[in-house]
């Protein structure tokens, strides 16, 4: 399994070699040269690289013309391929128009589950599987989520905690019953807390390929210590407007070094 943390772009150099490959948000290609050139000198270093599609940053996908210049112009391992904020058939659609799409020959597009609730993520699992997806992702912050983490969190009050129950308890489920199979390559997107991470590991999920999240950073240059435990709450923020505050790298290095003993 590889991890990826994505980082205000100051910081983009010293966290590179901290992760196992690099995350690249397309729109910023368009915004800052400082991040164009950081994505070209780590293609030319040889770094895995899994470009998303921006929803996450801007709300919806980023200029599908601009997507595909990208697409070719970095020709990255993985691409994560438009889809819609918790609309199921508006990302199937769009995820069968891309599947058919002409790809660099060492790029896999990767579709993301999209969803109002559990019985309509096992359906677009399956059926983005149907349409040929080798690899699929699962988003952490989806508002249904609250409703399947109320199941096993402790803390019924806190919702960042019983978010990251409520993808937990999805994925399992989904494996369970077999919508999942030990063989399928996932991807997750981010995280509420940390901590969710190890939940897989302590269970048998060897269909978990793939992470990237920035929380170890942005908590860190925003002064926020991980506890041994993790985080209770989380800083609402995306890290494409995120600044930090350099003085806090350290706590910043503590976080992703902590991380890495939560997927251990």
């Amino acid at each position: 399994m590889i991890v990826a943390h994505e980082a205000p772009i100051p910081y983009m150099g010293e966290v590179r070699e901290l992760t196992d490959y690099c995350y690249l948000l397309p729109h910023l290609l368009d915004e800052s040269e400082d991040y164009k050139q950081y994505f070209e000198e780590s293609k030319k270093l040889g770094r895995y690289i899994i470009m998303d599609n921006s929803l996450h940053e801007l709300g919806q996908p980023y200029d599908l013309d601009r997507l595909s210049y990208w697409l070719d112009y970095f020709k990255p391992n993985e691409f994560i391929v438009p889809d819609y904020w918790q609309e199921k058939t508006q990302t199937l659609v769009s995820a069968k128009s891309w599947i058919k799409k002409s790809y660099p020959e060492n790029t896999t597009p990767v579709a993301v589950v999209q969803a109002n609730d559990k019985v309509e993520a096992w359906e677009c699992y399956i059926i983005l599987k149907m349409q040929g997806y080798r690899k699929i992702a699962f988003s952490y912050g989806a508002d249904w989520y609250y409703e399947e983490g109320l199941a096993s969190t402790p803390d019924k009050n806190n919702v960042f905690l019983t978010k990251a129950h409520g993808r937990y308890n999805t994925i399992k489920s989904l494996y369970s019953n077999g919508a999942i199979s030990s063989t399928d390559k996932v991807h997750l997107l981010g995280c509420n807390v940390p901590q969710e991470f190890s939940w897989y590991f302590k269970e048998d999920f060897p269909f978990i390929e793939s992470i990237d999240t920035s929380n170890p950073v942005i908590h860190g240059l925003a002064g926020i210590k991980y506890g041994e435990e993790g985080l209770k709450e989380k800083i609402s923020t995306k890290v494409d407007k995120f600044e930090g505050n350099v003085k806090n790298w350290d706590i910043a290095l503590y976080n992703i070094n902590k991380f890495k003993s939560f997927i251990k």
